[in-house]
């Protein structure tokens, strides 16, 4: 048994119809930026007025900003943040799925912070500045099972500039509190259903073989796993299945827990570098691109952990070969298998630059796998991803 510190702070309202747990609840302002993407389910599926009026209910004005994009970007940070200084926004609201949630965390340290987001980044082109101002209190609410951000300190921002997709964070950036209602989920067609459930997928099986994993982290990690090998393709088979997006909404908001008590390895840094050159790329279908051949390559380093997740996904579990098998299975039944790299724009000749990005911007990663990669190893694991 290894020491290991706990710290998730922020208060989870779960389950059908919390949302409405919004009008009642002590709220972190008096006004709010509500922070959406530039799509337009949330205000076609009456998400954001419901948002509004609830707060309304509460006492509490709101200002939308609603340009987010599904890989968020710096210049829509900064933009916000001046939207909330204008308008005197003391807390932001996260409303939608990942890229929504985390541009409000970002969005809140910069409304009282000077100068650049950038400035306060570590790794890639980043100032590495301690921020000296408080960051905005704010709450997530979320739409989508994927991220897990609603239950930790993190936030993944692209500066399209220089091509980094990094990301930041620590326990300033945990929300004050969560909403997780799975009946905004039912309305998420099938393809994002399945990027996303894999995404939370990642974040468990990543932070279950991360070197820092402790007990607690473990259960959660585990969990989420079984709970999205049993529920995921259910949920994408029939959408408006409530228990089914319920168990998914669990496992996304375990998957945030993992990040907070145990930490993401060098596949993600992998894919932020892909989708950073190429931000048509899916968070998720990234991830479900590079998996077989980086678990193959762990399969060797940690494989009692294969094993275990084997079991846990309903495997037998003899040997590390069964994660494999699991997983292959598991993209077959949600309908992902086979995904191209090439369809998304990436070419072969791309792949050292993209392994020297992935080092570069997101380095940090790479110290958390239990075997050190090196600018080979990166390379030949995004190779043998290729298609």
């Amino acid at each position: 048994m290894k020491n290991f510190n706990y710290y998730i702070p922020t208060r989870i309202f779960f389950g059908p119809g919390s949302i409405k747990e919004l009008s009642q609840t002590k709220l972190p302002g008096n006004k709010a930026l509500i922070v959406i993407s530039a799509g337009q389910s949330m205000k076609k599926f009456g998400y954001l007025q419901r948002v509004q009026d609830l707060l309304k209910t509460n006492n509490c004005e709101s200002v939308v900003f609603d340009k987010i994009l599904p890989n968020p970007v710096k210049s829509h940070v900064m933009e916000g943040a001046d939207l909330a200084r204008r308008e005197n926004c003391d807390f932001i609201v996260g409303l939608g799925g990942g890229s929504s949630i985390d541009t409000a965390k970002s969005i809140a340290l910069m409304v009282k912070n000077p100068g650049d987001y950038w400035d306060y980044i570590h790794g890639g082109s980043g100032q590495g500045k301690l921020y000296k101002e408080a960051v905005l209190p704010v709450v997530a609410i979320t739409t989508t099972a994927g991220t897990g951000t609603e239950a930790d300190p993190w936030t993944v921002i692209t500066n399209e500039e220089k091509q980094e997709k990094i990301g930041f964070g620590g326990d300033d950036f945990f929300p004050v509190f969560s909403i997780v209602d799975p009946e905004l989920m039912l309305s998420i067609p099938p393809e994002l259903t399945a990027f996303q459930g894999f995404d939370a997928f990642f974040h468990a099986a990543e932070g279950y073989i991360a070197k820092i994993a402790t007990p607690i982290s473990d259960a959660y990690a585990l969990q989420s796993m079984a709970l999205i090998a049993e529920y995921l393709p259910k949920a994408i088979k029939n959408g408006k299945d409530l228990e089914a997006r319920t168990q998914i909404a669990l496992a996304n908001t375990l998957s945030g827990m993992v990040e907070s008590t145990s930490s993401c390895t060098s596949e993600h840094s992998m894919e932020h570098a892909l989708s950073a050159y190429h931000p048509s790329l899916p968070h998720g279908a990234g991830l479900i691109m590079l998996s077989e051949s980086y678990f193959r390559h762990f399969s060797s380093v940690c494989p009692e952990r294969l094993i275990k997740m084997a079991k846990t996904m309903g495997k037998e579990g003899e040997t590390a070969d069964d994660f494999i098998s699991a997983l292959l299975k598991l993209q077959n039944d949600c309908g992902v298998a086979g995904l191209k790299m090439s369809d998304y724009g990436i070419q072969k000749s791309e792949i050292h630059k993209i392994a020297e990005n992935a080092h570069h911007t997101m380095g940090g990663l790479y110290d958390m796998d239990r075997q050190t990669l090196s600018h080979q190893d990166t390379v030949d694991i995004i190779t043998a991803a290729f298609k």
